[in-house]
């Protein structure tokens, strides 16, 4: 196949990727014939995957205006960042307030590339390629320190990437190196897939997450709101994506939980 621009040398095109997929479900133009394929094939399995997607974004964005409009957060070190789509941090936050720094973080180096090329001229956003299981690698990054500044309180998202690193990369010790590196007034933003209450199709599509690079965990809600450790979380603490704060009743939907994720917001005091 033609290799887009946007697409780096080196890249296997040859095999899914987990963040070509994601972008395929919530709407993006990033993405090839053989993620496709893939997303349908889970789509078989679980016909509201797209709308879960969906649902991750659109909390992503809800927790983005809080923590601008209502905390005046200035900054952002988002892990796990993907492919950007229309609606990022960087354009929901700048919208709000032009003054506030993005830092996006990926394994993945076509996110990275595609990331960088949008972002080209922009002073206040910075795309780094590493990987959220190495916290100190992210935080000694050059980019990272020269546009963070970890003296004033910093917004760590972690949305839909915890569920990406297995138990062996030690998820909760990541998790807990990039709180001890922020000053207390920080936030810290987590969504993550869960096997609880799910039926057996949504099950088996997450074993066929075993195709792409990064294979999905699914976790309990005890084990993800462990991720937080002794930080406060905020009302309606950990919940099901859509009833994170919905900005109408009816995004809420008559089965919150088929969101298949639980999603929270937590301060450091």
């Amino acid at each position: 196949m033609t290799r887009p621009s946007w697409a780096p040398e080196g890249i296997d095109l040859d095999r899914p990727s987990a963040s070509r997929v994601y972008d395929y479900f919530v709407g993006g133009m990033h993405n090839f014939e053989i993620d496709r394929a893939l997303a349908r094939r889970i789509e078989a399995f679980t016909p509201n995957v797209a709308h879960t997607m969906r649902a991750n974004r659109e909390l992503l964005r809800r927790i983005v205006r809080y923590l601008v409009e209502d905390a005046n957060v200035t900054q952002f070190l988002d892990l796990g960042s993907g492919i950007p789509t229309v609606g990022n941090v960087h354009e929901v936050a700048q919208a709000r307030n032009p003054e506030v720094n993005v830092v996006y973080v990926d394994i993945d180096p076509v996110a990275v590339a595609h990331s960088r090329a949008l972002l080209e001229g922009d002073s206040r956003t910075a795309v780094v390629h590493a990987d959220a299981a190495d916290p100190d690698g992210v935080l000694a990054d050059p980019l990272v320190t020269g546009l963070l500044d970890f003296d004033r309180p910093i917004a760590v998202l972690m949305m839909g990437v915890l569920h990406f690193l297995p138990d062996a990369a030690d998820p909760a010790g990541a998790v807990a190196r990039l709180q001890e590196a922020v000053v207390p007034g920080s936030y810290l933003a987590i969504s993550h897939a869960t096997a609880d209450g799910q039926p057996e199709e949504v099950l088996a599509a997450q074993r066929l997450s075993d195709r792409t690079a990064t294979e999905i965990v699914l976790r309990s809600k005890e084990e993800i709101g462990g991720y937080f450790h002794n930080w406060t979380l905020l009302e309606p603490g950990l919940v099901h994506l859509p009833l994170w704060r919905p900005e109408h009743g009816d995004d809420v939907g008559t089965a919150p939980a088929d969101s298949g994720a639980f999603g929270g917001l937590a301060r450091k005091r």
